[in-house]
């Protein structure tokens, strides 16, 4: 099945990959068991036939053994299933704009944002680094307690205009205090593909991959 924006998947067929091995170990072990207990029936002696507890017991040994088999196909199915649905609603992700934790944005047009949250106010001192890790921009300033945007526009501290791509940002707080404290950062960002090459879905916001699971909000595109 190919989708537009989409990777192909691998991640999905590891999964029913190991289902079917495990459910043909048992398979074979199964058909063992029935071999040898008929094996057994078939050679045991008239005058000293095998004692009644022992058969029952070897026979509710086989029910057991058939019982885990239709169990372990019916979890290959429940996977199956579970996946195909986490593809649609990956899926249903593109065109929308997604908030996740994380530091690193586009700088697009003149303009980066980082969503910031500060447990306090305070001073911070606010880095901003190109994608091979070297500094481009930095200022210390005041932030107040609660939730804030951060807007970069892409000037550096020389004065000259970064280029459009991936940009991080770090941010060393401090309440009025002087004690250190921890600002977390979020990014947003419209959804344009979706990666399945793994066990999660990424979502994809250009470069920037997102899994499923640590989207913190959703807003769809109006049509």
């Amino acid at each position: 099945m190919a989708i537009a924006g989409t990777s192909s998947s691998s991640g999905s067929s590891g999964t029913n990959t190991n289902v079917t091995g495990g459910t043909t170990g048992i398979a074979n072990n199964f058909d063992q068991f029935l071999t040898l207990l008929t094996t057994q029936l078939k050679n045991q002696s008239p005058l000293d036939p095998m004692d009644t507890n022992q058969f029952t017991a070897q026979l509710v040994q086989f029910a057991g053994v058939e019982q885990q088999l239709k169990t372990n196909e019916t979890l290959g199915s429940l996977l199956s299933l579970t996946s195909a649905s986490t593809a649609t609603n990956a899926v249903g992700f593109i065109g929308s704009t997604i908030t996740t934790d994380g530091a690193t944005t586009h700088l697009a047009d003149g303009k980066a944002e980082w969503k910031v949250n500060m447990p306090q106010a305070g001073s911070a001192t606010v880095t901003i680094k190109d994608a091979n890790g070297s500094v481009v921009y930095s200022q210390t300033k005041a932030l107040s307690a609660g939730d804030q945007t951060y807007s970069w526009d892409g000037t550096t501290s020389v004065g000259a205009k970064a280029a459009d791509g991936l940009y991080t940002i770090t941010i060393d707080a401090k309440n009025v205090a002087g004690e250190t404290i921890t600002a977390k950062t979020q990014i947003s960002g419209v959804v344009d593909g979706v990666d399945f090459s793994g066990s999660i879905p990424m979502l994809k916001i250009g470069d920037i991959s997102v899994a499923l699971d640590k989207v913190k909000s959703l807003v769809r595109t109006a049509t």
